[in-house]
């Protein structure tokens, strides 16, 4: 590289380089004519100073500085170019692109004229030049005699792989841990100015400046993440611009997960745990029940973890804990087979760990016997205890209802004679239903032999094993009760419709002697009706009608006729008092009729209509 340091109207510029030297390459012989090889573009740097052609008009190439006066009207910026093929030449300000106008314009040898510039136009402009080879740029400042300016940057820059780069100052840096950053803050300024740096806005000593406002960082770690700013002072003034440093550390796999161990003690002693690793882990777990897969790992910034079942996303029933660190499966069941993974990606790189399930089987087992069915006689037989076993527990047998149960042989046991016994019938009916009876049975004393005959014993064999059962008891002994019932009371109630009256008597429980008892003594039997529907004298009413009164008229919309319409009883045919017909729909007592209409000349009743020529007198 060939640093640049030029003093220009009393202030330094220090410029950014690039690969080219200041004069055309050896190996290009232009006067000659000769064929020129195939080159990368690179941009001639002049050292000389700018020319102040006149009072209004300054021409530079790059590689200065422009301080711009107060009647400037025009400044040229030249770039010249070498390359094979020929370069392509643009201009960007403050690492935009320019945009042409009336008052930028691009010139035919690519250099750049700003006319009547005014303090917008302040900035560091930057020549690009490129072909298919690759490109070069170089920068020129134009500035106001007055406070400092920057060249600063916006980019983000990414490293994750190389040893060493290099940003301008505004730009934000990601890198990895152990390499070297350094910071480019390119100051222009009239009076010159003194540049000093900060980082997270305390002052840096010296021993981390380099030559030429350049910062160097080395041996990146996390310590050095932070806020760096470049200040750049002079009489008129100070600016300055920043620089955030992130250091990125690649996902790695830690040996624990205190998270794990926490939602593991919540989530009960049955819920099984594995960590995943790079090379893989397995965990052996029971079917139908939940697991939590954890994993364990670290970088800078906080890795995102995606998780993956046989290489796709989770579709199984699962939830995600402690910021997606830890899988849990709801039902292992539904994984048979196939691995779990997490993917941890941040940055500066990549880690997949994985882990697979082995989900125990389920099965039968008769190893065992039963208890035997009898302790003598020829009955006695044992069967095959069945068994659910996991892992060689035993546990519930529902566990292993989808298999196929083994057949199952009885085994003959205690097939021998029966020591003597009592033997007992069944109760005989009681005597009595109610006020005690009595119950008899039949003892005896007998053995069982062991080929299932069963031979009489004397009373004494059995006497001496137990005491000898009772033949009789009483039974019964409840009293014998019934319901009474006192005489209908008087029909009464509403005459709603006929025989709507109610009536009511008392119902009693008593025994056969006539003694009262509780109503609950004869629960047992069907009880009688306490309240009757009856017929009443009162209600047995109609409704009267009468013949329709003569019309009032013979024709037209004024006839009407009535009748005469009474509640009357049923037995005397004497009008009662109407409410005692309102169960039944009131007849009509009067209506319309000879409805039709009148012709001319036509009597009504009470009055005479006559119609001449359509006109009614």
């Amino acid at each position: 590289e060939y640093p640049l340091h030029r003093h220009v109207s009393g202030f330094t510029s220090s410029l950014r380089t690039s690969s080219a030297e200041a004069f055309l390459p050896t190996s290009v012989d232009l006067a000659n004519g000769l064929r020129r090889p195939h080159q990368k573009p690179a941009i001639l740097r002049k050292i000389s100073a700018a020319q102040q052609l006149s009072a209004s008009e300054v021409v530079t190439h790059l590689g200065q500085t422009v301080v711009l006066a107060s009647g400037t009207l025009s400044v040229l910026l030249h770039c010249e170019a070498v390359g094979n093929p020929k370069p392509t030449i643009s201009w960007a300000k403050n690492g935009e692109e320019v945009k042409y106008n009336d008052r930028m314009l691009l010139q035919p040898d690519d250099s750049l004229q700003i006319l009547a510039p005014v303090e917008a136009d302040v900035g560091f402009y930057a020549c690009n030049a490129s072909n298919a080879l690759g490109s070069d740029a170089v920068s020129i400042a134009v500035t106001l005699a007055g406070k400092p300016l920057i060249k600063a940057s916006r980019a983000t820059v990414i490293n994750t792989e190389l040893p060493a780069v290099i940003v301008d100052i505004g730009s934000t840096v990601k890198t990895i841990q152990r390499a070297n950053v350094t910071i480019n803050c390119q100051v222009a300024g009239v009076p010159e100015a003194e540049v000093t740096w900060f980082k997270n806005k305390v002052k840096l000593s010296s021993a981390h400046h380099l030559h030429n406002g350049l910062l160097l960082i080395a041996n990146i770690s996390l310590s050095d993440q932070g806020l760096y700013s470049c200040k750049a002072a002079n009489l008129r003034g100070e600016v300055t611009e920043s620089s955030q440093l992130l250091v990125l550390e690649p996902p790695r796999p830690l040996p624990y997960l205190e998270d794990l161990s926490a939602v593991l003690s919540s989530a009960g002693t049955s819920t099984r745990s594995v960590l995943t690793s790079p090379s893989g882990t397995k965990i052996t777990i029971s079917p139908g029940s939940s697991a939590l897969i954890g994993c364990a790992v670290d970088g800078h910034p906080t890795p995102n973890i995606t998780w993956l079942y046989s290489g796709e996303p989770v579709n199984l029933q699962h939830r995600l804990l402690a910021g997606g660190r830890i899988l849990q499966i709801l039902n292992v069941s539904d994984a048979p087979d196939g691995e779990f993974s997490c993917l941890a990606q941040n940055e500066a790189g990549s880690l997949t760990q994985k882990t697979s399930l082995a989900i125990q089987e389920y099965r039968w087992s008769v190893d065992k016997l039963m208890a035997c069915s009898a302790s003598c006689g020829h009955k006695g037989v044992q069967l095959p205890q069945l068994r659910c076993l996991l892992d060689g527990a035993e546990v519930n047998i529902s566990h292993c209802k989808e298999k196929p149960k083994p057949a199952l042989q009885p085994i003959a046991c205690n097939r021998r004679d029966c020591p003597s016994r009592w033997m007992v019938t069944s109760w005989s009916p009681c005597t009595r239903s109610c006020g005690g009876g009595i119950q008899m049975r039949r003892v005896t004393c007998q053995r069982l032999t062991a080929k299932g005959s069963s031979v009489p014993m004397s009373n004494d064999a059995c006497a001496q094993v137990s005491k000898r059962p009772m033949d009789t008891q009483n039974c019964n002994r409840q009293p014998c009760v019934e319901w009474v019932a006192s005489s209908w009371g008087q029909c009464n109630g509403p005459c709603i419709g006929p025989r709507l009256a109610v009536q009511h008597r008392q119902i009693f429980c008593q025994t056969k002697d006539g003694t009262s008892v509780s109503l609950d003594q004869c629960s047992a039997l069907p009880r009688p009706l306490s309240t009757q529907n009856c017929w009443t004298d009162v209600c047995g009413v109609h409704w009267r009608v009468s013949l329709w009164t003569v019309c009032t008229a013979t024709c037209g919309n004024y006839g009407f006729q009535s009748r005469r319409v009474d509640c009357v009883h049923v037995r005397t045919n004497k009008p009662v008092l109407e409410h005692h017909c309102s169960w039944r729909p009131r007849p009509a007592n009067w209506q319309r009729c000879n409805i039709t209409p009148c012709e001319n000349g036509t009597l009504l009743r009470g009055r005479e209509v006559v119609w001449h020529k359509g006109r009614k007198e």
